[in-house]
C-alpha cells in the first residue's frame, strides 16, 4: 500500500515548533504534499531538505514568507518538474511535480504526484480571477 498525505503548513517554521517531524516519523507515509512553504531555499538549508527519512522538493514563490510547495517522498523520482511554465504563476511557487517513470517500474499506469498551490481568491476579484487563469 502506498500511503499519500497532503499538509497546508502555514509556514513549515511554524509546523516544526508544533511537532512536524514526530508527526511525519508516526503517520510513516511514503509521500507527502505540503503547501504555504513560507520559505526560501536558504531558510530550509540545514533544517527542512528532509524530514523523518523523506526527501523533499521544493516550489519557493520568490516573495519572502509567501506561498510555496514541496514534496517529501521515501522513493527516488525519474524527474522533477518545478513549475508549469507561467509567467504570471511560477514566481508564486504553486507548483511542483514528480515522476516516478522508471523503465521496469512494475505498477501501472507510472505515477505522477503533484502539489498544488491556488490563490484563495477570497482577497479581491482580481485574485478570483487569477484563480480562475491557474
Amino acid at each position: 500500500m502506498f500511503k499519500l498525505t497532503s499538509l497546508n503548513l502555514n509556514g513549515i517554521r511554524s509546523a516544526a515548533s508544533k511537532g512536524l517531524q514526530d508527526w511525519v516519523a508516526q503517520s510513516m507515509p511514503d509521500c507527502i504534499c505540503v503547501q504555504e512553504l513560507k520559505a526560501q531555499a536558504f531558510d530550509m538549508s540545514g533544517r527542512f531538505e528532509e524530514i523523518a527519512g523523506l526527501k523533499g522538493y521544493f516550489h519557493f514563490a520568490e516573495k519572502k514568507g509567501y506561498s510555496g510547495v514541496g514534496i517529501y517522498t521515501r522513493h527516488e523520482p525519474s524527474d522533477v518538474i518545478v513549475g508549469y511554465g507561467s509567467t504570471e504563476f511560477d514566481t508564486e511557487g504553486r507548483y511542483i511535480e514528480l515522476r516516478f517513470d522508471r523503465p521496469g517500474r512494475q505498477q501501472s499506469p507510472k505515477l505522477s504526484i503533484i502539489s498544488g498551490y491556488f490563490p484563495s481568491g477570497s482577497s479581491g476579484e482580481e485574485r478570483q480571477a487569477a484563480k480562475f487563469r491557474l
